[in-house]
């Protein structure tokens, strides 16, 4: 059985090269088209994309609603089969204004890779998902054990997160220098910190509790003046891993180096977490918590566009309308209460909200009938 076709590995090394180079998308994008064209070669026997037919993409789609999940053991999900199948129409499209192709392919052949719109519908609905309260992040944190250098460490971790809102991969890259205790602030410098879409901004401090900003102030002054390190290293440090007595690899307090990767945070908030007796909420899921404390603290349009910013947003309606979704639970009860008590709005409400549909008519947004 053939393993790979020559000039379908050469006109990939051109695709991606072109997603990574032209349209500048970052590496897990050209994965992610990677996966979902091997997982079509595969199906295909690696057929040449030259005699390529509207009824293999029909086939495939056949095929891969039939697959299970490694891990699940189930069905793939309508979103796994709809950015899978995304990725291959974006190729096929790309690949009919090709030389050596175009003869061949018509741009319409990539409109085969569509889902049914029912299906569509499934695969890109928005489901609300479980935010921590910042009542239960602070019990986490003050669950955490600190007796050791590794313990100080997490606590400080989760702490500094819902301080700052930052993003896992940037506290991974995170240095001392970074963190301005006197300003009260951090300086996300994308020449140094990995931020996401690569963007330079300033973090304040949000108002979540004197202690948890101590104990942040904490672990920055244990670095600097009873470790003695200074601003190029890192804020959070890796676990120094040594060999034991009985040749096993075994923690022996922090090393003066960054992770490589945010899976080490992720599995500590993990930890955290099921140590204080509550369900696992990842990193980011506190930058929600504290879109939803911006919707209760913020009084003013500018109060609002602040606390967007402070989070890394340069749209308000980013944090307004992804982040700041009402819950299902708090819904119900507005909705209980406007029954009961006179219909009225504050002034801060009403700006926010004339604010936010100026803006999406000053974008061009079209809004829903009868607003």
């Amino acid at each position: 059985m053939t393993k790979h076709s020559p000039e379908n590995e050469r006109i990939k090394r051109k695709y991606f090269a072109y997603l990574k180079e032209a349209k500048r998308h970052s590496e897990p994008t050209v994965d992610a088209a990677a996966k979902a064209l091997s997982r079509f070669e595969e199906h295909t026997r690696h057929r040449d994309f030259k005699a390529f037919h509207f009824e293999q993409a029909i086939a495939f789609k056949r095929h891969l609603a039939e697959q299970t999940g490694k891990r699940s053991g189930e069905k793939l999900s309508k979103a796994t089969l709809h950015a899978t199948l995304k990725q291959l129409r974006a190729f096929f499209f790309w690949l009919a204004g090709q030389p050596g192709y175009r003869a061949r392919l018509q741009y319409s052949n990539a409109d085969y890779f569509n889902l049914s719109e029912k299906d569509a519908r499934i695969a890109t609905a928005q489901r609300e998902r479980k935010v921590p309260t910042l009542e239960q992040v602070k019990h986490v944190i003050q669950a955490m054990p600190a007796g050791s250098e590794m313990e100080r460490r997490n606590r400080a971790l989760v702490a500094f997160t819902l301080l700052t809102g930052a993003r896992d991969s940037a506290i991974a890259s995170m240095k001392l220098k970074h963190v301005d205790r006197k300003e009260g602030c951090v300086q996300q410098d994308a020449r140094e910190v990995k931020t996401k879409f690569s963007k330079t901004f300033t973090s304040y401090f949000f108002p979540v509790g004197e202690e948890v900003r101590q104990i942040v102030a904490d672990w920055v002054r244990f670095l600097r003046e009873d470790k003695l390190w200074g601003n190029d290293d890192p804020l959070f440090p890796e676990t120094r891993v040594v060999t034991g007595h009985e040749c096993k690899f075994e923690a022996a307090g922090l090393d003066r180096k960054h992770w490589n990767t945010a899976t080490p945070i992720r599995t500590i908030f993990r930890e955290a977490f099921e140590r204080a007796g509550l369900s696992y909420f990842n990193p980011h899921s506190l930058r929600k918590t504290l879109a939803r404390l911006g919707e209760q603290c913020c009084q003013t349009p500018e109060d609002f566009k602040a606390w967007s910013q402070n989070l890394g947003h340069e749209q308000v309606l980013t944090t307004f309308m992804s982040y700041g979704k009402v819950a299902t639970d708090r819904q119900g009860e507005i909705i209980r209460g406007i029954g009961m008590s006179k219909p009225s709005k504050s002034p801060a409400v009403e700006d926010i909200a004339e604010a936010v549909a100026r803006k999406l008519r000053d974008s061009g947004a079209s809004l829903p009938a009868g607003q």
